[in-house]
């Protein structure tokens, strides 16, 4: 079952929208009654609905799409607070390679990854 909305309409001939309206018994949903949006033409069931196709340019295909970029490859741990240069006391955060004040979520080029702990540099509290 097709839940398209862009139908070209043998009727009127226009690109339009297909509308759909509930049909009730009471208070009993019976069915849809499928008309077109510009000029109300009937349809009696979905199957007769000229849906309007997905053109695109036949320039580009498949292989011309860009890549899905990938949001966490790995950089994304390359901030201040995971640097080994990066030092916290009660009043500033410091990078201590350049001599800065600096926030946790910031990044340089000269990243250099902490240590882990056994051996020997600061443990990463998170």
């Amino acid at each position: 079952m097709s839940r398209g909305v862009e139908i070209l309409c043998p009727q009127c001939g226009e690109e339009s929208f297909l509308r759909r309206e509930p049909v009730y018994d009471g208070f009993r949903k019976t069915g849809e009654k499928l008309t077109c949006a510009a000029c109300g033409h009937r349809f009696e069931s979905e199957s007769e609905v000229p849906f309007k196709g997905a053109k695109g340019p036949g320039v580009f295909g498949p292989a011309d799409r860009s890549r899905k970029p990938d949001l966490f490859a790995g950089d994304e741990v390359r901030n201040c607070r995971r640097c080994e240069h990066y030092v916290v006391n009660p009043f500033v955060q410091r990078c201590v390679l350049h001599g800065r004040t600096v926030e946790a979520t910031d990044g340089c080029a000269d990243f250099a990854a902490k240590r882990p702990a056994e051996e020997g540099g600061a443990a990463d509290p998170s």
